[in-house]
């Protein structure tokens, strides 16, 4: 049945409009493909006011066992990398890679938006990726992947024995579980955001369900706290 025209309405049945609405929807999917498609909308981030922010305590209560510790790595530029700061920044570590489809989708993201929320309080903080995968995360497959995460992130690589050192340090485990057929290698690690100070000392860590707000108001604390004259 075809689409019956009057001078009021224009009445349309089932199939025509399930056909419509296929019509639209694949319009738009191939606006989306398009290589000067616009980018989608950014989600405002919340404001926070780092000024007041503290803390009441040197360390996160519960999490003793992590020390933190010093490591030698390489950067995706190619420059070695300790757990100092070289710009003299608050850091915000993960160790995961780069194409983690798993728990890295929530805490990768979590971890760029606190960056952002400081940012626009005027706080700068260095946000880095500590591969579990240096087979798939070389530095050329880092230099690709991690500004898709965000503009500012160093992801970080080495050999096995100096991989192996950080890891130890920040009590973090990684596991092969096994193969996927389009992924690759599939590991276990750690879920959670660690933060450093400039000189490399562990402060605090953040599970990946904390919210980016909540991230960057405790980050800051830290950050206050650390620059208060005593």
């Amino acid at each position: 049945m075809t689409p019956t025209v009057s001078r009021t309405r224009l009445a349309f049945t089932p199939v025509t409009l399930v056909v419509g609405l296929g019509a639209v929807i694949g319009a738009e999917i191939q606006a989306a493909l398009r290589d000067d498609a616009p980018p989608p909308a950014k989600v405002e981030l919340p404001k926070i006011n780092t000024a007041n922010a503290a803390v009441s305590a040197a360390n996160t209560l519960g999490f003793p066992q992590v020390k933190g510790g010093d490591f030698k790595l390489v950067d995706h530029h190619g420059k070695v990398r300790t757990s100092r700061n070289p710009a003299g920044h608050y850091q915000f570590f993960f160790f995961g890679y780069a194409k983690c489809k798993a728990i890295c989708t929530t805490a990768l993201p979590a971890m760029a938006d606190a960056v952002e929320i400081l940012e626009a309080s005027g706080v700068t903080v260095s946000p880095l990726l500590i591969t579990v995968d240096p087979g798939r995360d070389t530095i050329a497959t880092l230099r690709e992947e991690a500004p898709k995460i965000h503009p500012s992130l160093v992801g970080q690589t080495g050999s096995g024995q100096a991989l192996d050192a950080a890891y130890k340090a920040f009590n973090v485990e990684k596991k092969f579980l096994f193969d996927h057929l389009e992924e690759g290698p599939i590991y276990t690690h750690g879920s959670f955001i660690y933060l450093l100070d400039a000189e490399g000392q562990f402060k605090t860590l953040f599970p990946p369900i904390m919210s980016p707000k909540q991230i960057a108001t405790v980050t800051a604390g830290y950050i206050n706290n650390g620059n208060a004259v005593n």
